[in-house]
């Protein structure tokens, strides 16, 4: 069973649960903001069913709501952000506007953040630059669940990119994936409708292939893309480690099994090498390369033959990454947001604990 609510009756909610736990109102706004981003995209395990958990976090003292986020190394292009244990959701969007402002003066910005958490959907990020007529990039490492290919340890995060492209007639290319057969949030939604997960997404401890959507806790694993060797996993191992890599070891955050795990209940990790999660953003004037129009009537004309290959029978046409969020996020601008009754009564529970009207 589905309830639908408007996107604006769960903003309310969302901002009035981050100010209960001490958010700023501009603080407050922007989180609220970057969670829905992912609800409304269709992206439903990393939006308000990821409420809760940010709860939890900031009950266990691992969430500052009232951070003081600081730069603490840049050059012309560069910055290396402190986010003072803030919310990811917060913490990232002041780091890609430093990436887009850097970039506005010496034609490409990059920027590392540590002491950081979760910070929602990737794409939300990096499609901060299309505001500004520039190709973004966001990253991110997150709590190790991932087992590299031969393994049975649990070493990676999901880990995902995510790279926004502005065209010019055409709707903007958008891709944001993560590194793994599956994001873990996939999961926790097939938990909580009872269902199994398909095979390749998840092994057990001894790495066997299963469908046990719950496997993680018991000692299973998250596949990397590709799920096993045959099918590609060492690319997505490597991918995966590319963005640990950029967006923790680069910015003195907690790499590789030391990401600090998502699940408060989780224990942190002994020895952890660096501070908190790690991000990297990336924003890039077109017309440091080429003339903008150029480049954008390219991306039009890329974009148009792409969407009209040859498709395989039965398929109604080729799809460009953004096509599906889009036309979701259209949808359920107009139509509403669908919520699982069983997301609903735990939302309602958080609400009664804060003190706010339930949903």
């Amino acid at each position: 069973m589905e309830n639908i609510y408007t996107y604006h009756r769960l903003f309310i909610f969302v901002n009035a649960v981050f100010s209960s736990m001490g958010c700023s109102t501009k603080d407050a706004e922007i989180a609220t903001k970057v969670l829905l981003s992912a609800d409304l995209r269709g992206i439903d395990s990393h939006g308000i069913a990821r409420l809760n958990g940010y709860l939890r976090l900031w009950e266990a003292k691992r969430v500052n709501a009232k951070p003081e986020i600081k730069i603490i190394h840049e050059t012309p292009s560069t910055a290396v952000v402190d986010g003072d244990a803030g919310l990811g959701l917060v913490v990232a969007p002041y780091a890609m506007k430093i990436a887009i402002e850097k970039a506005e003066q010496v034609g490409t910005g990059w920027v590392s953040v540590n002491n950081s958490n979760h910070f929602g959907i990737a794409g939300t990020h990096a499609m901060m630059a299309l505001e500004k007529n520039m190709i973004g990039i966001a990253m991110t490492n997150a709590s190790a669940l991932v087992a590299p290919t031969f393994s049975i340890e649990r070493m990676l995060g999901t880990n995902p990119i995510a790279v926004a492209i502005p065209a010019g007639k055409e709707p903007p290319f958008v891709a944001d994936f993560a590194t793994t057969t599956a994001a873990n949030g996939k999961l926790e939604l097939l938990q909580r409708e009872g269902k199994e997960a398909p095979i390749g997404w998840v092994q057990d401890e001894y790495g066997n292939n299963v469908s046990d959507a719950s496997i993680l806790k018991n000692n299973g694993s998250l596949l990397p893309l590709g799920s096993d060797r045959q099918h590609g996993s060492h690319k997505g191992y490597a991918l995966g480690s590319i963005v640990d890599i950029f967006s923790a070891v680069l910015s003195g955050a907690s790499y590789g099994p030391w990401a600090p795990p998502f699940p408060a209940y989780v224990p942190m990790p002994v020895d952890m090498p660096g501070k908190g999660l790690g991000h990297f953003f990336g924003a890039m004037r077109i017309d440091a390369f080429r003339p903008a129009e150029d480049f954008k009537n390219n991306m039009d004309n890329w974009i148009g033959r792409f969407r009209n290959a040859k498709p395989i029978a039965g398929q109604e046409k080729v799809l460009i990454p953004g096509d599906p969020e889009r036309e979701i996020e259209k949808i359920r601008m107009e139509e509403g947001i669908p919520i699982p009754q069983s997301l609903v009564i735990e939302l309602n529970t958080v609400a009664e604990k804060m003190g706010i009207e339930v949903l």
